[in-house]
């Protein structure tokens, strides 16, 4: 779950002076029962998120629906019962959470069920293309996909940049030596610096902004070369939920998507006070 610490900021950005409306016109001590209800079809997330909200804030809650259940429009996630004004501070930061969590989740899970149906070794991941990386990645994996690095901390990703500052082999000599246990990723445009990674000891390859057929030759090129079984291959830039299946089809091993966190629309949720509770 995404630590509590994290989801109570969005309280306190929402919140910063307290719920004026409800502290002015709803009575102190008055007690209400509600419902989060999905207004659409799809992959719930943000669940647990919610709970720990609401929680925190001494609203009783009853799950109806877990994470990464599917869910149909009008189905109830959750039950809730507690101070009416408690539930109300928390409605609108508990309802951003799932619906983002859940638009990713939904997402993400329609595009692995299409991408295994052609291809059932490559793998869905996401990118760093996020500033809400706790929510967006528990997302992706409650969805079915990779997370992807989770921050600049956990991997080792050589980019164009860093080559235009240090030659490839070099570069992949220095990230090789810092340490043993870091997987090291080198993302290259060309067929001719794929094969530059592979022989210098990249762990994954990652062919960025290449046509399906660029890909292709890639591959069989490192193939020739005895390197493909050597290497990850992963594909990204580009990829969108239109041209997703061309890259399927490939001998490659992880298709990575900004459009997951970037582009995602968010799956529509609703909370209802049902009324009072003497």
């Amino acid at each position: 779950m995404v630590p509590l610490s994290y989801l109570l900021r969005f309280i306190e950005e929402d919140a910063p002076f307290g719920d004026i409306t409800s502290e002015m016109v709803i009575p102190e001590g008055v007690r209400a029962k509600a419902v989060v209800i999905a207004k659409q079809e799809g992959v719930i997330a943000g669940v647990e998120e919610a709970r720990a909200l609401f929680e925190h804030f001494s609203v009783k809650v009853k799950t109806q629906k877990r994470d990464g259940e599917e869910v149909k429009k009008g189905d109830v996630i959750l039950e809730l019962e507690g101070e009416a004004r408690a539930i109300l501070l928390v409605e609108r930061t508990a309802l951003n959470v799932m619906g983002r969590m859940s638009g990713i989740a939904t997402e993400v899970r329609k595009l692995v069920e299409r991408v295994k149906a052609i291809n059932p070794k490559v793998k869905i991941a996401g990118t760093r293309k996020t500033l809400l990386k706790p929510i967006d990645k528990r997302a992706i994996l409650i969805g079915g996909g990779e997370p992807h690095r989770f921050s600049l901390s956990d991997a080792i990703l050589i980019k164009d940049n860093h080559l235009a500052l240090v030659p490839l082999k070099e570069a992949v000599r220095r990230a090789k030596a810092f340490s043993a246990y870091k997987v090291v990723e080198v993302e290259v445009e060309t067929l001719e610096d794929a094969l530059k990674a592979a022989k210098a000891g990249a762990d994954v390859v990652m062919l960025d902004n290449m046509t399906p057929e660029k890909i292709a030759e890639t591959i069989e090129a490192l193939r020739r070369e005895g390197l493909r079984e050597r290497v990850k291959i992963e594909v990204s830039g580009g990829i969108t939920p239109k041209n997703i299946e061309e890259y399927a089809k490939l001998d490659i091993d992880v298709i990575s998507l900004g459009y997951l966190t970037h582009s995602v629309r968010n799956f529509d949720v609703s909370l209802e006070i049902l009324g009072r509770v003497e």
